[in-house]
């Protein structure tokens, strides 16, 4: 084993990560994340070590496993964390899905390359070209797959499904176990491979461009002018003010109160990561607001005090997407904030909405 065979068996996954973020013109996905998902693909590379000789102690044919096995048992732990990111809506848009889920499949390609090398060090030059330009990519690009697909199928529905991510987890399986079946040259494979990839990253990217744009230019639009509109006072005049004059016959006074402070915080959180990602774009840093915390914890309090069938009754005013709940994740808040601090600026927006229901 030289300094050449491991460069070669662990560098291109890594630097095909480092473009992919780079190109994010956006820079929608943190550091920190790209972290825990190369973390979390290590983690699935042990827990797969472990299961797949666990499931070799049963002396299945070394041809049934490789092939159909052990990818079903890789793609089912590489795809845990990847499925937590898009449930959790730390994803916004596909391309963030992408980078996430082909960072996991780089940090168990890693992982696995690594233990190789203690294995066969003596390998020839060729098969770690291939195991680092073939398998470590294969090992990315099924999980990048894996997690456009889930981002997708997800975006699509209203509800927590179990069926889009079982048709993304076998096409991540798919492609894994045909790249197992060397039903050409590994060369050739490596090189098809790889061209298949770079050009479903570079139509990703264009699309998601195009996507990211069309809705920071609508929804900053709209959220802007909703806002004016609750501060300046002019609400009761607006289709909204009329919809909570509405909400009087079924909800108390106090209650649709929170309501209006509610959509009025969850509008400021929104023009503020809008705000953040023009920056991003035009390649400008944005420091931490110490009062955006307080808003979160306000906005906590206030959906706990309005309730689920309050929450679905605002929905026609302002519907909280799941990229909107991503959106929040955008916002780069540190700290907590203290009860005392919450009701006070709980008491500050009560105030403020009074003045602007009466008027």
């Amino acid at each position: 084993m030289t300094i050449v065979h491991v460069a070669v068996s662990l560098l291109p996954v890594v630097f095909f990560l480092a473009i992919l973020i780079l190109i994010d013109s956006y820079k929608l996905v943190r550091p920190r994340w790209v972290l825990f998902a190369l973390i979390a693909g290590s983690i699935a590379a042990g827990f797969s070590y472990f299961t797949n000789t666990w499931v070799q102690s049963f002396e299945i044919d070394q041809q049934i496993f490789h092939r159909y096995l052990a990818p079903s048992v890789e793609e089912f732990f590489k795809a845990a964390f990847v499925t937590y990111l898009v449930v959790a809506n730390r994803v916004g848009f596909t391309v963030d899905a992408a980078i996430q889920g082909f960072a996991v499949g780089a940090g168990f390609a890693v992982i696995e390359n690594i233990y190789f090398l203690t294995e066969i060090g003596d390998a020839t030059l060729s098969v770690w070209v291939i195991r680092g330009l073939g398998t470590a990519i294969m090992h990315g690009g099924s999980m990048a797959v894996f997690a456009i697909l889930a981002k997708s199928f997800r975006d699509r529905k209203n509800r927590s499904q179990v069926t889009p991510y079982l048709f993304a987890y076998a096409a991540a399986f798919v492609l894994h176990s045909s790249f197992n079946h060397f039903l050409l040259p590994a060369q050739i494979i490596t090189i098809i491979q790889l061209l298949v990839f770079s050009l479903i990253i570079a139509v990703l990217f264009q699309e998601s461009e195009k996507l990211t744009r069309s809705w920071l230019g609508t929804g900053f639009d709209t959220d802007q002018e909703l806002l004016r509109t609750i501060i300046s006072g002019e609400v009761s005049d607006t289709h909204v003010g009329e919809y909570l004059s509405m909400l009087k016959r079924k909800f108390d006074g106090p209650i649709v109160v929170d309501m209006l402070c509610l959509v009025r915080i969850r509008v400021e959180l929104s023009v503020r990561a809008k705000g953040i990602l023009m920056m991003r774009k035009a390649g400008f840093k944005v420091a931490p607001d110490p009062d955006t915390r307080y808003k979160f914890a306000e906005m906590k309090y206030l959906e706990k005090s309005i309730g689920r069938v309050g929450l679905i009754a605002i929905e026609p005013v302002h519907l909280w997407t799941r990229r909107d709940l991503w959106q929040l994740n955008v916002i780069d808040v540190s700290g907590s904030s203290t009860d005392a601090h919450a009701r006070k600026s709980r008491s500050t927006h009560v105030s403020q909405s009074d003045e602007t229901a009466s008027s």
